[in-house]
């Protein structure tokens, strides 16, 4: 923001007298004690190659001002805000300098289509992103500049500060086993609640009234009555009117009757007629979250891959192919050939044995071909974007990847607190190596 500005202001230096109050242009037609001057701009901070100007700290101070009454936050006195922005822009250089030194860039198709990413996150056309980045103020073209910067500034970072995360599988296992670890893996329960009560002291015939119409009500549940309808009419829970419902609940945050049911029913399941101290409770288990098993389809399957290269053409490449085809049609071991010609060096030593893989992982012409065949039959050759290929499939699977889905999250959110951490500290360094005069 303001680069242009503050191009001409320093391409001027040795045009421009400096004063005290800023940077002064002085007219032509000036002569005298009484010659005009004109303020452009000034230095707030010079930062190793470049520097920060009086109006883009201004432009952000004034963005600040937007950002925190639209919050109703409190502002703070205007001269420690100030220094706040002004360290905040001191930082930012330093990072986009070190963009510009790494050839950090960000084209204009890539911000295009991550400015069409934030319109659609924000559920907004462009056009309407631009009517209402200009409601708040903000011209388009300068919110492309600074959505540039932050891109710059993410990119900086990632190549910075990335490299020094790594999450161990021991820091997976360990978190799981730690209470944080435990309370995050919990399966919720949406559970709702009947309660047919009866009073402190209850004779023998008013239990007995209470359980007969907790056996009514469940009979009508299980003819298909609906329970939410029968809550609002008949418990006496504190969440009668809501049907019962008592919202998404870890075990842990369940009566202990409560939570024995939860754990023991199915999704949809509603429970027989249960006493307590209070009366005579009916449950059914809405639904439940957090323990979600994830299923992949995987297929097992061996290839041969031949590719051409500069000494052997495509024609070659897919005459070698045939050759092979018809080798393993004659009766010879897959795997050794696999091992003896294969390209793919990642499983070409176990005899083109990929192991079982998701099918979303591989081209799409392999994908094809894959379905196709059926298993324990052997493949003609036929072309990917890698060359010629002959396969086999070996076998094909429903897999529970709910753990490695599940590890995977752990890992995730380990990264993104270590980044953030490490980010302060790296900021500091470079901070620290800068240099900085502010004239503030």
């Amino acid at each position: 923001m303001m680069k242009g500005l503050k191009r001409i202001a320093l391409a001027s230096l040795c045009l421009l007298s400096l004063s005290s109050g800023g940077v002064y242009a002085q007219s032509a037609e000036d002569t005298g004690a009484d010659q005009g001057r004109m303020e452009l701009d000034r230095i707030v901070a010079k930062i190793d190659q470049d520097v920060i100007m009086q109006s883009e700290l201004e432009a952000r101070v004034d963005a600040v001002h937007r950002q925190l009454a639209s919050r109703n936050i409190e502002l703070p006195p205007e001269e420690v805000l100030q220094k706040q922005v002004l360290e905040q822009l001191i930082l930012e250089n330093i990072q986009i300098q070190m963009g510009k030194r790494g050839g950090i860039r960000v084209d204009d198709w890539a911000l295009n289509d991550a400015i069409a990413r934030i319109a659609q996150r924000n559920q907004m056309t462009l056009e309407q992103f631009k009517q209402n980045l200009e409601a708040d103020g903000l011209s388009f073209s300068q919110a492309r500049e600074e959505i540039r910067r932050e891109m710059i500034l993410n990119r900086v970072r990632q190549r910075e500060v990335a490299q020094r995360v790594q999450v161990s599988e021991q820091e997976i296992d360990n978190f799981l086993s730690s209470p944080e670890g435990l309370a995050q893996m919990q399966t919720e329960y949406r559970l709702a609640h009947i309660l047919i009560a009866t009073p402190d002291n209850a004779t023998p015939d008013q239990v007995q009234a209470a359980e007969r119409r907790a056996e009514e009500l469940s009979s009508q549940l299980r003819q298909g009555a609906d329970f939410q309808t029968l809550a609002i009419a008949n418990s006496k829970g504190q969440n009668a009117l809501e049907g019962g419902d008592l919202g998404w609940r870890k075990a842990n945050q369940l009566p202990t009757l409560f939570a024995e049911q939860a754990v023991k029913m199915t999704k949809g399941q509603t429970s027989a007629s249960i006493r307590s101290p209070a009366g005579f409770h009916l449950f059914k288990l809405m639904d439940t979250r957090g323990n979600e098993k994830v299923v992949q389809s995987q297929v097992h399957v061996r290839h041969i891959l031949i590719k051409p290269n500069e000494i052997r053409s495509n024609l070659e490449a897919q005459m070698q192919a045939k050759k092979l085809y018809q080798r393993v049609q004659a009766g010879e071991a897959f795997g050794e050939l696999a091992k003896a010609y294969s390209e793919d060096t990642a499983s070409a030593l176990d005899g083109g044995d990929m192991g079982w893989i998701s099918p979303d992982l591989l081209v799409p012409a392999f994908q094809t071909v894959m379905n196709i065949i059926p298993e324990k039959v052997v493949s003609e050759p036929f072309r990917t974007t890698y060359g010629w290929h002959i396969l086999e499939v070996l076998g094909k699977r429903q897999s529970d990847i709910s753990t490695q889905v599940r590890r995977s999250q752990i890992r995730e959110l380990l990264s993104n607190r270590k980044f953030e951490e490490e980010l302060q500290v790296w900021l500091r360094e470079v901070r620290d190596q800068a240099y900085v005069e502010i004239q503030l």
